[in-house]
């Protein structure tokens, strides 16, 4: 069984909004719950960034420092390599009824 505590907190207006929405639409069992989930959440994101941080640290002891061109050329790579997945918005785009006619 989880250990549970009572937290009191100040958090932005906006936030508290969101969290009693998303219990209003069925998203949450609770505000609880939902804090949870962004607790959760959070500490997971901090958990991997530590690891990318641990392992740029050892491969950099090892290899040596990346550099800015190093990085600016990997990402040109990448970027090369990209599969655009994206399809145009409704009524754009040689597909539609209105690109096709924009074209007469």
């Amino acid at each position: 069984m989880t250990v549970r505590e009572r937290l009191s907190a100040t958090v932005e207006a906006q936030w508290l909004a969101a969290g009693r929405a998303a219990v209003a639409e069925g998203r949450a069992e609770s505000l609880s719950a939902w804090v949870n989930d962004a607790l959760r959440r959070q500490a997971d994101y901090d958990r991997r960034m530590q690891a990318l941080d641990d392992f740029l640290a050892a491969y950099e002891a090892e290899h040596g420092e990346i550099t800015e061109e190093e990085m600016r050329e990997a990402e040109r790579r990448s970027r090369s390599r990209a599969v655009v997945v994206r399809t145009p918005p409704a009524g754009k785009g040689a597909g539609s009824r209105r690109g096709k006619q924009g074209a007469r």
